[in-house]
């Protein structure tokens, strides 16, 4: 099988989506005649046309909006928010309208919105362009919440989203967009949702999802080398959450290591390691570890974001710690 990107299976997913579903149109900044941001919708505007594929002005509150009344008037919108610094525009119509129409109506009311939005740091954008929410938008009943981290899931969890009753949040990571890997067969509509095995190991669980997930398999790779096998798993859903995988897997490793982007506190990692200990505290054989982002504005220099973000060395260092003991 030929390799592909994780940018031209989310393009052919969209391509997809918009062909066989009259329902479906992509909504967002640049994504018609300049092909979006990241080159995701590039050639869309042409098969489609305006009407399915909208050019919006600089309103995120505004076309995310038009979004969910769209969804509510029975279309099957895309929206498409730039970067995830740009969603706290939005915030009102996804938390406060979107994530609760369902309950506020008693069921009468659903919102199949799919929200895509690139999110994390490596680009050099600084502070205000490599934000991880990922956890921020986990934290709301009402959303699903979805993080790709292969090109099998990028080519697949849009269609799945979009098949949802209920608003979903389809976190692309930048940095993700160009790897590249084989597409496989696609998730059963249940499978997806769930946490996925991406490296069996008896030694500890390094946990990750989205653009974490390629540092931790590298990271495994790395520490197989040292004789500590490390088994990955991909949470691939932040919401719903698949606790039943994330509780076996640690309760089998008796170790675990979790990757998030986000600053360290209030993190989705934290949320993780809270679920481990109400689950898997006494078959525990050390703390849980997190790897988080430093706690600042992102720094513009890339030596410095470099050392501000979650690295591959960060990662195996842990590990090494969670292992032999000591501090990470």
């Amino acid at each position: 099988m030929s390799t592909t990107s994780a940018r031209e299976a989310l393009h052919d997913a969209l391509r997809e989506a918009l062909t066989n579903d009259s329902r479906v149109l992509l909504i967002g900044e640049d994504v018609g005649r300049y092909g979006g941001s990241y080159a995701v919708s590039k050639s869309l505007l042409t098969e489609f046309g305006p009407q399915r594929i909208r050019d919006a002005p600089l309103s995120e509150l505004g076309f995310t909006g038009a979004g969910v009344g769209a969804a509510l008037g029975g279309l099957r919108p895309i929206i498409e928010i730039m970067t995830v610094n740009f969603s706290l525009l939005a915030l009102d119509q996804l938390v406060n309208t979107a994530a609760t129409l369902r309950h506020m109506s008693g069921g009468q009311f659903s919102v199949p919105l799919v929200v895509r939005m690139a999110t994390g740091a490596g680009r050099q954008l600084a502070a205000q362009h490599s934000h991880s929410f990922d956890g921020w938008f986990a934290h709301v009943p009402g959303l699903k919440v979805l993080t790709p981290g292969t090109v099998t899931d990028a080519r697949y969890m849009l269609g799945i989203a979009l098949a949802d009753p209920d608003p979903v949040i389809l976190l692309e990571h930048a940095q993700f967009y160009s790897e590249t890997g084989t597409i496989g067969a696609p998730p059963t509509p249940d499978e997806a949702w769930r946490a996925a095995t991406r490296r069996v190991g008896r030694d500890l669980t390094l946990i990750a999802w989205g653009g974490m997930l390629s540092r931790a398999l590298a990271a495994a790779q790395r520490l197989a080398a040292e004789g500590i096998e490390a088994e990955v798993l991909d949470l691939r859903s932040l919401r719903p959450l698949d606790n039943e995988r994330l509780i076996e897997s640690v309760r089998r490793t008796r170790r675990a290591v979790v990757v998030d982007e986000s600053w360290r506190t209030g993190s989705f990692a934290a949320e993780i390691s809270a679920r481990i200990m109400e689950g898997a505290l006494y078959e525990l054989d050390a703390p849980v570890l997190r790897v988080c982002s430093a706690e600042v504005p992102m720094p513009y220099a890339a030596h410095l974001e470099v050392a501000a973000t979650p690295q591959i060395e960060n990662i195996v260092a842990a590990a090494r710690s969670v292992v032999h003991g000591g501090s990470a």
